[in-house]
Order: C-alpha cells, then sequence, then structure tokens
C-alpha cells in the first residue's frame, strides 16, 4: 500500500524556520575567521618572527612544538576561557561580566607588542562585524576590545554554538601562525598544511577544556614567548608587528 505525505509549508510546520536557521549557522565563523576579513590578522606573528631569529623554530617539528606550547601553556588555552565568557556574559546580558572579562583580557597582555596584537585585531574586528553582521543582541564596547572576547561576543549575538566557536577560533589562530612561518622561510606550504592537520586534535581538547574552566584557571607558561615578544621590537629586519 502506498502512503501519501501531504507536504506542509515550511513556515507553517516550523514557525520562523528562516530565522531560526540564520541563528544556528555556522556561516558567520566562515567569514569572521577567514584572512580577508578586516582585522589584520597577517601583521601579527605572536613571538613567531622573534623565535625563527633566534633559532628556536627552524623546521616542522620545532615548529610543532612551539604551537603545541603556545596552544596548551599560553596564548591558546588563556584566549579559549576569555572567549567562554565573553560568549556566556552576552548570552546572559551581562554588559559588567562582559567589561571585566575584556579588562582581565587586555591586562593579560605580557607586552605592548601583544596588547596591540589582540586589542588591533579585537577593535577592528568589532567594528566590521557591527557593520556586517549587525545584531540587537551585540553589546557594545568602548574603546580597545580584546580579540578572543570580541569573537565571543558575535558567536553569542548570532547564537552559534560556544564549543564549535572556541574551535574555530583557536584553529584560525593555529593557521595564522602557520602563515606567518611559511613567511619567514622555515617551512614550506606542503609542509605548513602538515602541521596545521597535526595540531587539529591538540584545538579540540583545549576548546573542550576551555569550556568548563573560570578566569581564575587562566594562567601560562610561555616565559620564552612573552620575553621575546619584548625583543621583537628591537629587532633590525621585521615582517611583523608582533
Amino acid at each position: 500500500m502506498r502512503r501519501i505525505i501531504m507536504a506542509m509549508p515550511m513556515d507553517e510546520a516550523w514557525p520562523n524556520a528562516p530565522e531560526r536557521a540564520a541563528e544556528t549557522s555556522v556561516l558567520p565563523l566562515f567569514a569572521w575567521l577567514s584572512s580577508s576579513y578586516p582585522v589584520g590578522c597577517y601583521a601579527y606573528s605572536h613571538t613567531l618572527e622573534w623565535a625563527v631569529e633566534a633559532g628556536d623554530v627552524f623546521n616542522e617539528e620545532t615548529l610543532v612544538t612551539w604551537l603545541t606550547d603556545l596552544l596548551t601553556l599560553g596564548v591558546g588555552r588563556n584566549d579559549a576561557i576569555l572567549l567562554s565568557h565573553a560568549y556566556r556574559a552576552v548570552e546572559a546580558g551581562n554588559s559588567t561580566a562582559l567589561e571585566a572579562t575584556n579588562e582581565l583580557a587586555l591586562a593579560l597582555s605580557p607586552s605592548a607588542e601583544l596588547y596591540l596584537e589582540t586589542s588591533q585585531q579585537g577593535r577592528s574586528f568589532l567594528d566590521a562585524t557591527l557593520a556586517a553582521w549587525p545584531s540587537p543582541r551585540l553589546l557594545s564596547l568602548e574603546g580597545d576590545v580584546a580579540f578572543p572576547v570580541a569573537i565571543g561576543m558575535a558567536a553569542a549575538a548570532h547564537a552559534i554554538s560556544l564549543p564549535v566557536t572556541s574551535e574555530a577560533y583557536l584553529f584560525g589562530l593555529v593557521q595564522t601562525l602557520v602563515s606567518a612561518a611559511i613567511r619567514l622561510a622555515p617551512i614550506g606550504q606542503t609542509t605548513g598544511i602538515r602541521v596545521t592537520a597535526s595540531l587539529a586534535r591538540t584545538v579540540q581538547q583545549v576548546a573542550r577544556q576551555a569550556l568548563v574552566l573560570s578566569l581564575d584557571d587562566i594562567g601560562g607558561s610561555t616565559f620564552r614567548a612573552d620575553l621575546g615578544s619584548f625583543h621583537h621590537e628591537n629587532q633590525y629586519t621585521r615582517l611583523f608587528r608582533s
């Protein structure tokens, strides 16, 4: 016996379906974390330029080690925690918590160069997103904004999954630094792709762990990278601003 299934119009079956689909789409992340998004990420190497000149990073193995430490012991882990708290502050409409998270994120910058890296990208990202991807849920922040805070704000305002956002942000950080390494010439493009792929599991682990951590859990032990940011400003030849 044949069954006849009567199709119900989408707007009757799922009220406001287009709006709900737009709210939960991850498409904005592809734009926000693209190298073409106007945040100036190409201008920063997060001390990688100094690490190459100092001889700490000179091949695939040393690059993987350097980036793994940044992800698990330094900026990656901390940024994921800050992103999560910014996300939840916007989700709850708590501007006080958002401002406190942003102030802490900026204060954690070890040097003027790394402060500029996060604040310039954060402010540029937020301004571009407010212009192209506006949302009434996107709380405003005046002045400097840390990059992970800005990403968390936008994702929450557009109801994009926090775990997905955190993984995407960290993977974008890896891709940015690998791109810098390719331009600094210790590795080629094929090697760079291999490095990026090899760090995917680490990205997932760090993002997952950060979801349940508090702001008190923030900390780091990437002392050589942090101190290297001070030496970077005195390098004779520089391609990057950090």
